[in-house]
């Protein structure tokens, strides 16, 4: 077989990373490149492209080899997928890194693998490729290490010393779906490498007596994705082990990522990908769980969120007689709760409540969606009516069915 060239290996290896969809860059720690080295995180920060499907492509983001010696079912590249294999050398992926970035085409890093030989051989090798980055090339970009669980701990403390951020996927969204299709993986061992990420972030970030802190590790916290549509879980289940992530191991980010049909795969698997607009919605729900202070079980009491409207929207419609809200009046856990208010349009009608009782006209100033509140709310000048409790309602916002060709 003919020896492949680093042009090929990038071919195969950035094609095989596209199903990760976990590298957002975002409360990183400040570097810049002004007192020596190369590369910033300040400044213009990190400059995100996305996908068609809405997948980040902004990190030169790779897999450092798509051989694997787990046979994961949903994963295309598991031992037994017959799929054209490629593997970077340690020095390969830092020369990559540094050409990317001086033509200006990334940012950072973002580098994941399949497992070689072992764990702790594999987290080997992307360690020694942050730590060359940062020591002997003085880069200061940024830089996030997908780590893997079974590593050792002191490995993926070395990876958190180089690494701005760390992130280890919990796969699938319940423990007996882990366990069914991706056998040769603890879902224990993989929430106690988060909870020692946690603590380890939380011990250097301590001061000692003289005031000093230990160092920096994995600055930009630690973050997660399951895989959304292998298993037979629905969306309230989902979220509800966002919600304890979030809580338990203070991730910054669980990512979702949409089941994508492979070839040869298992009769267990479905055979159509879920649609994208469940990943979206699931998406804005999080966001939800996270600054709008709902509870999983709000979101999607009957297990699945509904496809044609926002989550928020999808409440309120359900809830009618908790509406419509007095904005004059109203606490800011409320206020949160109203369609079309963003956490930023309710900080500002807060302000404004302190000098004089907030108008239509100030909503719309302020950047609420006034068409989407308008059922919901209550002003001087303003006054739903029997909207808020019309039959139509509903209809007023969700998109219109496209009608079938027969």
């Amino acid at each position: 077989m003919a020896k492949r060239t680093l042009e090929d290996k990038l071919a195969i290896l950035s094609d095989a990373a596209k199903y990760d969809a976990s590298c957002a860059s975002s409360a990183t720690h400040k570097r810049d490149s002004s007192k020596g080295g190369i590369g910033s995180t300040t400044g213009h920060g990190i400059c995100h492209a996305y996908a068609p499907d809405g997948r980040c492509i902004s990190l030169l983001k790779i897999l450092m080899t798509n051989f694997c010696i787990y046979d994961c079912a949903y994963c295309i590249n598991r031992v037994s997928s017959n799929v054209e294999r490629a593997r970077f050398t340690p020095e390969e992926v830092i020369r990559l890194t540094l050409e990317f970035y001086r033509r200006n085409y990334i940012e950072g890093l973002f580098l994941s693998s399949g497992i070689i030989k072992s764990p702790d051989d594999t987290m080997r090798d992307m360690v020694r490729i942050a730590r060359d980055l940062r020591e002997v090339h003085g880069f200061k970009g940024y830089i996030h290490l997908k780590t893997i669980p079974d590593a050792s701990p002191e490995l993926i403390e070395e990876a958190g010393r180089w690494a701005d951020r760390l992130s280890i996927n919990i796969e699938l969204p319940t423990d007996a779906g882990v366990k069914a299709y991706a056998p040769e993986k603890d879902p224990n061992t993989i929430r106690k490498a988060m909870a020692d990420t946690r603590l380890r972030r939380e011990e250097y970030a301590e001061k000692s007596h003289t005031g000093r802190r230990k160092g920096r590790f994995a600055p930009a916290g630690q973050s997660t994705q399951l895989i959304v549509g292998a298993d037979g879980a629905d969306d309230r289940t989902i979220l509800g082990n966002s919600a304890r992530l979030y809580s338990s191991y203070g991730l910054k980010r669980v990512y979702y990522s949409g089941f994508s049909p492979i070839p040869d795969a298992t009769a267990k698997l479905p055979l159509v990908a879920p649609p994208l607009e469940r990943e979206h919605r699931l998406y804005q729900a999080d966001w939800l769980l996270r600054f709008y202070e709902f509870q999983a079980d709000e979101l999607a009491a009957g297990g699945m969120l509904d496809l044609d409207i926002d989550p928020k929207l999808a409440w309120a419609l359900q809830h009618r007689e908790a509406f419509p809200v007095q904005v004059a009046t109203a606490p800011r856990e409320i206020l949160l709760r109203v369609p079309g208010f963003g956490t930023k349009t309710v900080d500002r009608l807060l302000k404004l409540r302190r000098h004089r009782t907030p108008r239509w006209d100030d909503l719309r100033r302020m950047g609420a969606l006034v068409k989407k509140a308008a059922p919901f709310v209550e002003v001087p000048d303003w006054r739903p009516g029997g909207l808020t409790d019309s039959e139509n309602l509903r209809a007023r916002f969700a998109p219109p069915k496209q009608l079938a060709l027969l």
